[in-house]
């Protein structure tokens, strides 16, 4: 059985900093048509830090869209021509102050592929290299050390709530 969905037309209904909603009309495999709303986004990554004695490096801050303060893996966008590694390598240093010596992708997915087509792609960074954090004006964060038998806890209380901290430190203990 086919499943390809085929685009018709589109038109944008916001065009954002760092996201763009696009309403397209498509073609359904059966023929019929329908409408789908897609969230394009330009990319992300997120680096689970671990230290040489396996505790991780997680940043504190208050999210808007959920109203709450998570402990977070450092993250961020991707800027235009910038690839995915050189991002991280980037997040890492602006987010927590830290360098690696070794960066290594753990997982990739999309968000939510249902109506967004961001794809974020999960680093594990070791050898790791205290230095200053270069915060962006907007940023406001804290970094926390975390030991890794915490973390079962921290997720039950809700602390850890987010779907690429969840994925990064899953992927992390599967190998």
């Amino acid at each position: 059985m086919e499943f390809t969905e085929t685009r018709i037309s589109g038109e944008y209904a916001f065009r954002g900093r760092i996201i763009s909603l696009r309403v397209d009309r498509v073609r359904l495999p059966d023929g019929g048509e329908s409408t789908r709303e897609v969230v394009e986004h330009p990319g992300a990554v997120a680096i689970l830090p671990v230290l040489e004695d396996g505790r991780v490096v997680l940043v504190r801050q208050f999210r808007y869209a959920v109203g709450r303060e998570l402990l977070e893996v450092p993250a961020g966008t991707r800027e235009p021509d910038e690839g995915p590694r050189e991002c991280a390598i980037r997040e890492l240093r602006e987010e927590t102050g830290y360098e690696a010596d070794d960066i290594s992708e753990l997982a990739r997915f999309y968000v939510s592929p249902g109506w967004c087509n961001e794809e974020l792609i999960v680093y594990r960074a070791r050898g790791l290299r205290a230095g200053d954090a270069g915060l962006e004006s907007d940023e406001n964060l804290a970094v926390v050390i975390v030991q890794p038998d915490d973390i079962p806890a921290l997720i039950a209380a809700g602390h850890i709530a987010d779907a690429k901290t969840l994925t990064a430190i899953l992927a992390h203990r599967a190998g």
